[in-house]
């Protein structure tokens, strides 16, 4: 076994009050694709900052390897004092490192390098971030929610760059599909100590129930050991001749152990506070366009979204997506075409750059809207300090300013205040933002058990798939030009539509092709003239076109069933198998189409 080069041992750190890490563990070795997981809170930022040596632990043991270098990406990086992206990236570099690595790396983000920091967007800052800690190539790279704010193309590019990294890992994220695909081992941070599964995220759900559950049964046993040993005090010969003081503390102890034991933290008991019922029709948009200068943000598009629609729009930053969802909301004028809002509209509103919160107003100020220490919740009265440990957050912390809280945190006392809030629209922008996994269930119950209407907008594929009915993405993902297209169902059924679509277009050009070029294969024989069709070839000949148009009905047939956006939703059974026979007619279809033309040439060869 290859010795490690980070570890940290029992490493303790407390802030006052209960300790948030209480002799946590983390080992690296080269090779390792390691997933920092746990609840927002728990201290996962801290130890990653522990291990690149930004905090000191209280107690515990630090060891770094003396040559190994060590790069990390925090949530808020620093510009100050640079004067462009390039100058910020090139200074991660250490002496020997390739200054070429931060111009490809620049380039494939999206970036110039000759931007100025200070105004850089949360997307843009993200980019130059990663760049200035990829670009060395270090032995460990400690990445602290490295998706935050990319688009999807930039997500699944990482995925392959890390992928072909020489450096060891360690990752924060809430991304599902992205720590799925870059793991190979997950560390589980839990009431301040560490747990590790040598096995990629993918399996780390079923391990932590599973380590839950045989916590709960040895507690069940505690307990039940307690009773025992209590009964033999009270009613034991010898108790009643003389204490044996040696079982008494054993006793002391167990009850000691029983009193002193953390459950796993809770989980957040809430559902959204639902409006009155909206209109059936939503939104009706007609023919709306949306141009900045020369460029077109939104060409014309349709939309009419029903109540109970849960729509998801995603695509590259800067394509256009807030634009597009502020004007079917009517935040936004459209250059033409028209936007009817419905009747009894009660929108809800989560904003991706949180501009809804004061960082100095406290959680209580916050929840409340400063009315005192109570909120009206699905019509009844409820404490704010109640309300707050419904979210996970201590009764304590009612007085503490906002500021104080961890991105997470923040994330999740937003998430409080709209569903506190009665409405029918809800409308997300990127909402799964620094929220733990934990966290990012309940968001997908609530979406998926909403009775009224959600628009999203989101780079989470896991998130989209297990919540959108439809999705909306741009014509043309790699250089969007304002044309718009709804697919049914999530990210994954869109990716399946679209190559199903691309296949097509090949085929059509491939027989195009071969039309232009005359035959093929069959030239140049001596039997022009001479040989002819067999009836079978014939017969074929005939009847392909015939089973062609009936297959291409079919496939029409069942597309009108999927385009159905509510169908996904009440019965994914009936849409996954109506896909699936789709595919399998477009297959067939392709199939006579290849035949057909072969026997089409052929003819023509052999007619001369």
């Amino acid at each position: 076994m290859a010795p490690p080069i980070l570890k940290l041992d029992d490493i303790k750190l407390s802030f006052g009050g209960t300790p948030l890490l209480d002799g946590a563990n983390l080992q690296i070795e080269a090779g390792d694709r390691i997933c920092l997981v746990g609840r927002n809170g728990s201290g996962k930022s801290t130890l990653m900052k522990i291990a690149a040596g930004m905090v000191e632990a209280q107690s515990g043991e630090v060891f770094r390897h003396p040559s190994s270098t060590i790069r990390y990406l925090e949530q808020a990086p620093d510009f100050a004092g640079y004067a462009t992206v390039q100058a910020y990236a090139e200074s991660g570099l250490g002496p020997g490192d390739d200054a070429y690595r931060v111009t490809y790396l620049l380039e494939h983000l999206g970036l110039t390098g000759e931007e100025d920091p200070a105004r850089l967007s949360g997307g843009e800052a993200r980019r130059a971030a990663l760049a200035r800690v990829l670009a060395p190539e270090p032995d460990i790279l400690l990445l602290d929610e490295p998706t935050n704010h990319l688009d999807l193309p930039t997500i699944e590019w990482l995925e392959g760059e890390l992928a072909a990294s020489r450096s060891a890992l360690v990752l924060i994220s809430h991304d599902r599909r992205f720590l799925e695909k870059v793991s190979n081992a997950t560390v589980w941070l839990d009431r301040g100590l560490s747990r590790r599964l040598d096995r990629g995220f993918g399996q780390f759900e079923e391990w932590r129930d599973k380590v839950l559950e045989e916590e709960e049964i040895e507690q069940h046993k505690l307990g039940k050991q307690i009773e025992r040993e209590e009964h033999w005090l009270r009613y034991g010969v010898t108790a009643r001749r003389k204490r044996n003081m040696r079982r008494l503390g054993n006793l002391q102890q167990l009850r000691s152990d029983y009193r002193g034991h953390k459950g796993p933290q809770g989980t957040i008991q809430a559902s959204i506070t639902e409006g009155r019922d909206s209109g059936k029709l939503v939104i009706e948009a007609e023919a709306i366009t949306k141009a900045y200068g020369e460029r077109t943000i939104v060409a014309p598009f349709s939309l009419r979204v029903h109540r109970g629609d849960c729509i998801g729009f995603v695509g590259p930053n800067g394509a256009g997506k807030t634009t597009l969802l502020k004007m079917l909301t009517g935040q936004l004028e459209p250059d033409s075409g028209t936007v009817k809002l419905g009747t009894n509209l009660e929108i809800a509103t989560l904003d991706q750059k949180r501009e809804d919160l004061n960082l100095s107003d406290t959680l209580a100020h916050y929840l409340t809207d400063g009315r005192g220490e109570n909120l009206l919740v699905n019509g009844e009265q409820k404490h704010v300090t109640g309300y707050m440990k419904d979210f996970l957050f201590q009764p304590e912390q009612a007085r503490t300013p906002i500021k104080n809280l961890s991105g997470g945190e923040r994330a999740r006392l937003m998430l409080a205040r709209i569903m506190a809030k009665p409405s029918n629209l809800l409308i997300l922008d990127e909402p799964t933002n620094d929220l733990d996994i934990e966290t990012l269930d309940l968001l997908q119950e609530i979406v998926a058990g909403f009775s009224g209407t959600v628009i999203l907008v989101s780079h989470d594929r896991d998130f989209l798939d297990r919540t959108v009915s439809s999705t909306i993405a741009p014509a043309n993902p790699e250089a969007p030009d304002g044309r718009w297209i709804e697919y049914a169902g999530g990210y994954s059924d869109m990716m399946a539509q679209r190559k199903g679509a691309e296949d097509e277009r090949k085929k059509a050009e491939k027989a195009e092709k071969a039309k232009a070029g005359g035959p093929s294969g069959h030239a140049g024989g001596g039997q022009k003239g001479k040989a002819k069709l067999s009836f079978k070839q014939k017969f074929a000949l005939e009847n392909l076109p015939k089973e062609m148009e009936k297959a291409q009905g079919e496939i029409a047939a069942r597309e009108a069933k999927m385009a159905d956006p509510k169908l996904f939703t009440k019965d994914p059974a009936t849409f996954n198998r109506l896909a699936a026979e789709t595919e399998k007619l477009r297959a067939d279809v392709t199939r006579m189409e290849e035949e057909w033309l072969e026997l089409e040439m052929l003819r023509e060869e052999l007619e001369g």
